[in-house]
């Protein structure tokens, strides 16, 4: 081929400077539009940053379950110790309740009634429940008992308040009662069961409650039995120091006078 030949052909193939002017402008135009979206990519996550740090606190708190763990194991160490501490005060008040409430009835300190008489009648050790102690008080010629019943009785001393002393002269006609424990009957009755402590008389069948102050439950007395006021020094001794109304039968009989009591007789001695 000719010189002049193989130029044409190079003008043929090479590109124009046209077309090459416009492949560099679309090069160009693809490089700008892939910086604008980095950058646009790029200030949207910056601006998504700047909100998060605006919305969100400095220090987030922790997971629910290390919020709830701790104070859960704190109260319920709080509630066991207060529960213990409780239960360990009201032992100890129950204890000390119980203590002054022996200390109280163990010993009884009654004021004596003026003009009576004081008689030790037996030491509380000697005894024996439901089995009387009989005893004349205030005079030598009236008759009573004292007996340790084993139910807390009106006017009860002793560490159970179950000692009570009572006149044994019926308050119908004079007779003298029988004391009767529970469940059991007097001779004069054996299909009688007592249902407590009682004081009972064969004559006409009265009969009189021990436990709450010889208050009639049967028969025609009228009224119940006069109770001796007791009181227990600190050696456990069973003191005889007055007498409540009425008066004994035939000391003016019903009258609430107790100096009544005191006439008609001797006086017993201590």
């Amino acid at each position: 081929m000719s010189a002049v030949g193989e130029d044409n052909s190079k003008k043929e193939n090479a590109p124009s400077k046209g077309a090459v002017a416009d492949d560099r402008s679309i090069t160009r135009r693809n490089l700008l539009r892939a910086g604008l979206t980095l950058g646009m990519i790029s200030m949207i996550v910056g601006v998504a940053s700047v909100v998060k740090s605006l919305f969100s606190p400095a220090n987030p708190p922790a997971p629910a379950e290390a919020q709830t763990a701790t104070p859960t194991v704190t109260e319920t160490t709080t509630t066991t110790v207060t529960q213990q501490a409780s239960s360990q005060s009201s032992t100890a008040s129950s204890q000390e309740s119980s203590q002054s409430t022996s200390a109280s009835t163990s010993t009884s300190t009654a004021s004596p009634s003026p003009g009576f008489p004081q008689l030790m009648i037996a030491n509380i050790s000697d005894l024996v429940e439901s089995q009387p102690v009989s005893f004349n008080y205030p005079l030598e010629e009236t008759p009573n008992i004292l007996v340790k019943l084993g139910v807390k009785a009106a006017g009860g001393v002793g560490p159970d308040g179950d000692i009570v002393a009572y006149s044994v002269v019926c308050q119908h006609l004079g007779c003298i009662t029988a004391f009767i424990p529970t469940g059991t009957g007097p001779a004069c009755a054996s299909s009688y069961k007592a249902p407590g402590p009682e004081g009972y008389c064969c004559c006409h069948g009265s009969v009189y409650d021990l436990a709450d102050g010889a208050a009639v439950i049967g028969g025609p007395a009228p009224r119940p039995l006069p109770q001796v006021i007791l009181s227990v020094d600190a050696s456990g001794n069973i003191n005889a120091i007055g007498m409540t109304p009425p008066t004994i039968f035939g000391h003016d009989t019903g009258s609430n006078d107790i100096s009544n009591d005191l006439k008609g007789g001797t006086l017993v001695s201590g």
